[in-house]
């Protein structure tokens, strides 16, 4: 066998996917899900659409972080700037618009970082990291609803409220630890 007819043989079949609940953020669905086994089941799968976050870097090496509530754990967190990308929105500029909006920060030009699922087992919801080296501050109100407070942290320190249990998010960890192995690298 070809690797290609091994990697067939062996992927999982969905015979199809019945939606549960949904609204424009995200979608509960039941797939019907045979493995290469033969073994039948049923599985509960989350789609949302994909978002974008940044991580802006001043010349400090200070990220520009957030600290907001989030209700579902009901806890205060530090997060990056990020929001869903719109139908037909290109990402790059959702990450601009969303830094902004949330921070009153506008970031300079912004190159793609990673991107990764969060939840892989049970949840189709990409996350697309940018970076940005700069921002200006525009003096624009922040959003009340978005953030409590904005504030440009040393990228060491990020590294110690990830370890501290204070940036929880996954895109604001994986960020944050990218960012410290790319700078002991010599790539920042």
């Amino acid at each position: 066998m070809t690797e290609e007819q091994v990697s067939r043989s062996k992927r999982w079949t969905i015979h199809g996917e019945r939606v549960v609940d949904g609204s424009r953020r995200s979608r509960l669905s039941i797939a019907d899900v045979e493995l290469p086994d033969g073994v039948r089941f049923e599985q509960y799968v989350i789609r949302a659409p994909r978002s974008a976050m940044v991580a802006v870097l001043d010349g400090q090496e200070r990220l520009l972080l957030m600290r907001r509530h989030r209700f579902v754990f009901d806890r205060w967190v530090w997060e990056l700037p990020g929001g869903y990308i719109d139908e037909g929105e290109d990402p790059a500029k959702c990450a601009v618009r969303e830094v902004e909006e949330e921070t009153g920060w506008r970031p300079g030009a912004v190159e793609p970082l990673l991107s990764f699922q969060p939840w892989v087992a049970t949840a189709d919801a990409e996350n697309l990291l940018f970076l940005a080296r700069n921002a200006e501050h525009t003096g624009a109100a922040v959003d009340v609803n978005e953030t409590e407070r904005v504030a440009w942290v040393p990228l060491d320190e990020a590294r110690h409220l990830v370890s501290q249990g204070e940036i929880v998010g996954a895109g604001t960890v994986i960020a944050v630890l990218e960012l410290v192995a790319r700078r002991a690298r010599g790539e920042l």
